[in-house]
């Protein structure tokens, strides 16, 4: 079987994080997987680039961008089945598609000559521009008049409710079949436009032979921990990111007990925040932006909690890591988090932006080191029976080949 993902990158970003992983692991299972990305960032020749007419196109988006119809412009989409991955493959993976490298217009044509599988890694497909649309439901009924214009990917005039109406407009003429990685967001695509298509649950997978429990005082003393410190870790691209909740993370942790914060150290993984360094009288590590899954591994080990502070997420890869080397989770109740973070299993989960809740989840865990230790069994144990990348990968196999039997039988 020849599959050809269809992705933002290969490496730059959770979608192409899990997208490539899950590529290496359908490889590991005999499959031939091949990956057509936007963005090329590894020296993989089984991963080519969209080749693209740049120069015409940034000429289109001056007026599609202005207009508020991203990425229509990307007319080089149209040409995707000339090239030898597309000619050779049996079936199609989209991920991420909204990148500044495709258009959503082409999936008809290329839906037409080959079945395809839909991965969801946000809302933005089924929505008039948005990943996330926080509380706001009108992607139900139409878009339009949207209350969070400036919302990733951001918009300059709001033609949410036309764009929703192109959205549907190619839908009608696609083959597809929906992959969503989290039960909430199985149940926002069964209420969208993309109802129409069959809808499958299928989890995002880790590696538990690269993210596993470490021994904590020798990770410890690797990142040069103080042994005796309490160790809350935060992780994200971009820390000053609004939808990570960096500001909801300051507040929490300074109304925390002085005696708490005496004995512990912020470690972050991701671009520096200024404001966590002006703003907390605790201890800052910042690791700056880290690739190594090796050197993740080591700071998830090092953790006794990673704190996740989301406004909006799916089925964040952070927290599967983190699962993964047994390390509890503190966060927020919201999208697909509660599959991974199982109060008083994995972690603790307080309300959508309830700052006192989030910090007595930290409080509660870091004073309670038997319910600590249990939970890292429970999360490590979680991990290899549900969300190991051989059990995606053989959810994926299965379901590609019921796609194309499918396609036999019509």
């Amino acid at each position: 079987m020849k599959v050809l993902h269809i992705n933002q990158s290969d490496t730059l970003g959770g979608a192409a994080i899990a997208g490539y992983r899950l590529h290496s692991a359908l490889l590991k299972q005999g499959l031939d997987s091949k990956l057509f990305v936007g963005h090329k960032k590894t020296d993989d020749q089984r991963v080519a680039q969209v080749p693209r007419h740049e120069w015409f196109e940034s000429q289109l988006q001056r007026f599609t961008h202005r207009a508020g119809f991203n990425y229509v412009n990307h007319i080089s989409s149209f040409n995707i089945p000339k090239h030898p991955f597309f000619a050779a493959a049996d079936i199609l993976n989209f991920h991420n598609l909204h990148n500044s490298y495709f258009s959503y217009l082409a999936i008809p044509r290329l839906t037409t000559q080959k079945p395809a599988v839909f991965t969801l890694h946000d809302m933005w497909s089924f929505t008039g521009h948005c990943a996330y649309s926080y509380d706001c439901s009108k992607w139900q009924t139409g878009c339009g008049q949207c209350p969070y214009p400036k919302t990733y990917p951001g918009i300059r005039h709001d033609s949410t409710h036309w764009v929703w109406k192109l959205k549907d407009w190619v839908y009608n003429r696609s083959n597809l079949t929906i992959v969503t990685p989290s039960r909430w967001l199985t149940a926002q695509a069964k209420a969208s436009l993309l109802g129409r298509f069959p809808v499958h649950h299928i989890p995002n997978g880790v590696d538990p032979d690269v993210y596993q429990p470490l021994d904590r005082e020798l990770c410890r003393t690797a990142l040069g921990i103080p042994a005796e410190k309490r160790v809350l870790l935060f992780s994200a691209v971009d820390l000053t990111d609004l939808r990570k909740g960096g500001d909801l993370l300051v507040k929490a942790l300074s109304q925390l007990p002085a005696t708490l914060k005496q004995d512990c150290l912020l470690l972050t993984l991701g671009n520096p925040f200024k404001q966590l360094a002006t703003s907390l009288d605790i201890p800052l590590m910042n690791l700056g932006y880290v690739s190594s899954d090796r050197l993740k591994s080591v700071a998830y080990s090092a953790a006794d909690l990673s704190l996740f502070p989301t406004r909006a997420d799916n089925l964040p890869l952070v927290l599967q890591e983190s699962m993964s080397c047994g390390t509890p989770m503190v966060s927020f109740d919201i999208g697909g988090v509660p599959d991974l973070v199982r109060p008083g299993i994995t972690g603790y989960l307080a309300q959508p932006e309830d700052i006192d809740g989030f910090g007595k989840g930290i409080a509660d865990l870091l004073s309670d080191n038997e319910k600590c230790q249990a939970m890292r069994r429970d999360c490590r144990r979680i991990t290899l029976e549900e969300y190991t990348l051989d059990l995606q990968a053989k959810r994926y196999q299965h379901l590609y080949q019921q796609v194309l039997d499918k396609m036999v039988t019509e």
